[in-house]
């Protein structure tokens, strides 16, 4: 019998047909991962390389399949071979995280994105961020791909607990008192507050069912959300959301991302 969610497949946005430029990819996850980091340029980066503006809107694409043609046609070598920065594809942690992702899973290896909060870029402070888990022993390692190499920490390829908190776990921590909601949003935006941790509760649980969105992809009541226009009804779903998230059984989390307003919208999967 299958399992609910085999992580060690492709979902709908990290599929990747076979080709040439995947066959010298390494067998063990870090390696896989590991060239990632020179793949994938952030907006921020890419803005000083003086870019055509329409390479830009690369951080637009949602397949890691589209991340993988889109860096061919800028450069044909394998995806092993470091890019220069003119020659990666730009777009922000979730791309990273996802076409990590995405060459785990075509590697067989359970893996999926995670959507929360990364404690490690400023003190003090929780910034939206977005990594991946691969399954090893037993064990969900959380890898940060983007800083694979860097020196931002240590051990990127083995977060500690805490410096990463997934939407559901940075929410359960905020209802318990134990985090300043305003302290965790979007770098460089006015985004803070419980409203930005239940945004990414919902897109982590997305993700948890194998759809990764976009970061400012919004669906179900996550508007109104941001808008400040829902009570306790919508904290006490996301409590829920979070509890089921936290426990980690497949049939549960796929059971909740059934209801209408979590479930991704189609448009969204493309």
């Amino acid at each position: 019998m299958s399992p609910v969610i085999d992580y060690a497949t492709a979902g709908p946005l990290t599929i990747l047909t076979d080709n040439a430029a995947l066959e010298p990819l390494a067998t063990t996850p870090v390696e896989i991962c590991r060239p990632v980091n020179q793949l994938i340029i952030q907006p921020t980066d890419a803005q000083k390389l003086d870019l055509p503006t329409e390479r830009l809107d690369e951080n637009q694409l949602r397949p890691a399949e589209a991340l993988v043609e889109r860096l061919l046609a800028l450069d044909p070598a394998p995806l092993t071979v470091a890019r220069d920065p003119d020659k990666r594809v730009v777009g922000t942690c979730r791309h990273f995280a996802v076409l990590s992702c995405a060459l785990l899973r075509h590697r067989d290896i359970a893996a999926r994105v995670r959507c929360g909060f990364a404690t490690y870029f400023e003190p003090g402070r929780g910034l939206d961020h977005w990594i991946t888990e691969y399954r090893d022993q037993g064990r969900w390692v959380r890898i940060d791909s983007e800083i694979l190499g860097q020196q931002v920490l240590s051990h990127p390829h083995d977060l500690r607990p805490g410096e990463f908190l997934s939407g559901g776990e940075a929410w359960i921590a905020f209802r318990r008192g134990e985090i300043d909601a305003a302290r965790f949003g979007v770098h460089g935006t006015d985004n803070w507050g419980p409203a930005e941790i239940q945004g990414n509760a919902v897109r982590d649980l997305a993700a948890l069912n194998k759809v990764e969105t976009l970061p400012w992809d919004e669906w179900g009541r996550m508007t109104e959300a941001y808008e400040g226009r829902t009570g306790a009804d919508y904290d006490e779903l996301l409590d829920e959301l979070a509890e089921v998230c936290a426990a980690d059984q497949p049939e549960a989390l796929a059971a909740l991302y059934d209801r209408e307003q979590l479930r991704v919208p189609k448009t969204l999967i493309r």
